[in-house]
């Protein structure tokens, strides 16, 4: 029993101090920030209003009494205060959370960015930025910044004057596409009635009237092929002493209106073409051509058989008694028989209406660019060609002799003959432009001759390569020895000296 006394005092003292902090640890919560509570629930209750009826010399009472405190005014422990600011904690992130699942913007919400104080420097909405705020603003109130939005005007207007330009646009669309139908009309409606008019002639003249090769009907069409808006041809054959005429009515671009517009400040007429593809043995060797001064001049410049066989016979008004155009001729006898007093006094009474009269044996086109790997001349052909300008009231009437004046020319030429002075020198002007183009392509020529040996000895090599019989390779082989041999060697001329 003795030593058992003091076995049991030790344990109380060790017992009774780890029951009162289990005690303790069961009101008080760990809690790092503990020593700070007590500043919070002094400024807590500091801040807290007085309940109404209650008089300030009762809370000076109780402050005074020390411990002694109303149940209603105690503070609540440390355990008490902490669960509470953690359950607000859980109440405001829940409803941050619902905020953010369901957030519905409205019109109020568009200019929501304006509030925003990180958008805009100098906007402060806190107490604690009291340096940012403007003066005469109190201190806790939101200071939002004084943004001034514009007025921008409305871009659609009431007043049909604010599109006059939209107008302007329509207004020159539906012209152009007014002008454009009516000028197809005006322009289609002048080939039918020249074809009307000329309709009878031809059909004396021409056994088909109007084929263009690619119909599968038989006989004449009598109708212009519609090349374009503004060109119509006509294709006749049947005829002695041609191939055939192509009738070709170029007309003003009436359906286009800036050809118009431009037509004001340069006058342009309505032509006709007549291109008449002569018999090889129907007419002799010269070339002709009769046209007005501005027309010959462009003409002499542009046609390859004019530049070369041609010159400008001077004085032509009074030797031919053709005034107001000018002549073009190789062989003057040749100019005399086709200006017989026929053609002149048709030329003299139609004089507005003619433009060219071209003969040639030798057309090939306009001039060429010089080629130098053209080894061949450009194929020519036997030709006549007239042109002429429509009446500008539209008297298609006043056409109908100038056809007749094609037919007459066409009969002329057949009859006509050369003398033989005037084939020599045909002849001669002939062989001189084709000696002159041989000249121009010799090089060409020589190197073109020289590629064909070339490729002959190429395929004459493969071709020994490919034989079997080793004899018929060695006899080529020693046959293209001596002709390299040969090649090489020096030329010599051999000399012949007579005897005395």
């Amino acid at each position: 029993m003795r030593f058992l006394w003091p076995l049991l005092v030790v344990t109380v003292f060790y017992v009774v101090p780890q029951v009162i902090v289990a005690q303790g640890s069961d009101n008080f919560e760990e809690n790092d920030f503990a020593e700070f509570e007590d500043f919070e629930e002094d400024e807590f209750v500091g801040d807290e209003q007085a309940p109404t009826g209650q008089q300030p010399s009762a809370a000076a009472g109780n402050a005074e009494g020390g411990d002694r405190r109303q149940p209603g005014n105690l503070p609540p422990s440390n355990a008490q205060y902490r669960q509470q600011e953690i359950n607000e904690d859980f109440i405001e992130i829940e409803e941050d959370q619902d905020e953010d699942d369901a957030i519905v913007e409205s019109e109020d919400n568009e200019f929501e960015h304006f509030q925003d104080e990180e958008e805009f420097e100098g906007f402060s909405n806190t107490i604690g930025d009291q340096d940012e705020l403007r003066p005469g603003e109190t201190v806790g109130k939101q200071a939002e910044p004084k943004l001034t939005i514009p007025k921008v005007p409305i871009h659609f207007r009431t007043h049909w004057d604010s599109y006059w330009m939209e107008m302007l646009m329509l207004a020159g669309l539906m012209a152009y596409f007014a002008n454009y139908l009516i000028g197809n009309k005006k322009n289609s409606a002048i080939a039918n009635q020249w074809l009307t008019i000329h309709r009878t002639l031809l059909e004396d003249n021409f056994v088909l009237v109007g084929d263009d090769g690619k119909k599968e009907t038989e006989g004449s069409t009598f109708s212009f092929n519609k090349e374009s808006e503004s060109v119509y041809t006509l294709w006749c054959s049947g005829r002695t002493c041609c191939e055939g005429m192509l009738v070709e009515l170029k007309m003003i671009k009436r359906q286009d209106l800036v050809s118009l517009i431009a037509g004001i400040m340069k006058p342009v007429q309505d032509q006709l073409h007549i291109k008449v593809e002569l018999s090889p043995d129907s007419v002799d060797n010269f070339v002709f051509c009769i046209a007005t001064r501005k027309q010959a001049t462009k003409m002499f410049k542009e046609l390859n058989d004019l530049s070369k066989y041609c010159c400008l016979v001077s004085k032509a008004e009074d030797k031919y008694g053709v005034p107001g155009f000018a002549l073009l001729s190789e062989i003057p006898e040749a100019s005399a028989s086709v200006l017989d007093g026929r053609v002149v006094a048709a030329l003299n009474k139609f004089s507005h209406l003619i433009d060219y009269i071209h003969i040639s044996d030798q057309y090939s086109g306009p001039i060429q660019q010089e080629d130098p790997n053209q080894l061949k001349r450009p194929e020519v052909k036997r030709i006549l060609h007239c042109g002429f300008n429509v009446p500008v009231k539209g008297d298609l009437e006043e056409m109908k002799p100038l056809l007749i004046l094609v037919f007459y020319l066409m009969d002329r030429l057949r009859r006509f003959k050369l003398s033989k002075e005037g084939k020599a020198k045909s002849d001669k002007n002939r062989a001189t432009v084709e000696e002159e183009f041989m000249k121009n392509t010799h090089q060409a020529r020589a190197e073109a001759a020289a590629l064909r040996r070339e490729e002959k000895r190429k395929a004459e090599k493969e071709k020994m390569l490919a034989e079997e019989d080793p004899e018929k390779q060695r006899r080529w082989e020693k046959k293209e020895q001596k002709r390299q041999l040969k090649k090489q060697a020096p030329k010599m001329k051999q000399l012949s000296i007579k005897a005395l």
